[in-house]
């Protein structure tokens, strides 16, 4: 089935994300209902990570929705949808369910702080970004729709940009993104979104100079190396499998980057 834009898919899958939470359906199955390829042992299946806010100031772009992302949205559009929400609406909620909280936002807004993307957008601080009715930040995969490899989430293998069915969605989903948020700065979180927005920038839809890569994960797991990224833990108290040089690196490069916006003009 070719990937499609807006919320093409959600008016075709209503009706079974209406009954979902009713249905005494399970997670698997709901997944099956909502199948949108396979080849392999990889799948594809839909989940309601159609909205796109139209002005958003940032784009933080993960690898895929996980299993867990999927049902939280499917379980949220089906409540919305059941109260007599509309398809917009009801998407828009259920995107609203992926928003980042707790430690991975904390450390992002530390990070992109740092960085001096607040100053360079006129705020005080990031976190004020992720209010939820300001719709300033649009939380994205390079891969809009959960995909799995044999049932388990899919981790970057095999390779997206070099898998038909994979880089079909960056060309249909992820492409109309770009276009649709084409002066926004844009965030991969790790190496395989930074994979997919240099090809979008490769194909003149994105200008490298609003892709902020380098920036450390934000998860827990990465706590030494955001704080030395930020300052907050000195070159000497570092550990083995922290390379400052990297980081260093890093963070010269986004200084400059996030000071030059005129781009975005």
């Amino acid at each position: 089935m070719p990937f499609s834009k807006h919320l093409e898919f959600f008016d075709r899958y209503a009706s079974v994300l209406t009954t979902y939470s009713s249905s005494g359906v399970g997670e698997n199955g709901i997944l099956e209902q909502l199948g949108l390829a396979q080849k392999d042992s990889l799948t594809v299946a839909y989940a309601p990570f159609d909205h796109t806010p139209l002005h958003a100031d940032l784009v933080i772009v993960g690898i895929t929705p996980g299993r867990t992302q999927a049902i939280n949205a499917i379980a949220s559009a089906s409540n919305a949808l059941r109260a007599g929400r509309s398809h917009t609406e009801a998407s828009r909620l259920a995107k609203l369910t992926g928003s980042f909280s707790g430690p991975m936002r904390a450390n992002l807004v530390l990070m992109l702080d740092h960085v001096g993307l607040a100053s360079a957008l006129g705020i005080a601080t990031c976190a004020t970004m992720f209010d939820p009715a300001r719709e300033a930040v649009h939380l994205t995969s390079a891969l809009r729709y959960p995909v799995f490899v044999g049932g388990a989430n899919y981790n970057g293998a095999p390779a997206m940009l070099k898998t038909q069915i994979l880089k079909s969605m960056i060309d249909i989903c992820l492409t109309d993104e770009a276009r649709r948020l084409s002066k926004a700065v844009w965030l991969p979180l790790g190496p395989q979104p930074a994979r997919a927005l240099n090809y979008l920038c490769s194909q003149s839809l994105l200008d490298q100079r609003q892709v902020l890569d380098g920036l450390p994960h934000p998860s827990g797991a990465n706590a030494e190396r955001i704080a030395y990224f930020t300052g907050r833990k000195t070159r000497e108290a570092l550990s083995s499998k922290t390379n400052p040089d990297t980081l260093d690196a890093a963070l010269k490069k986004l200084h400059r980057q996030v000071a030059d916006l005129r781009w975005a003009a």
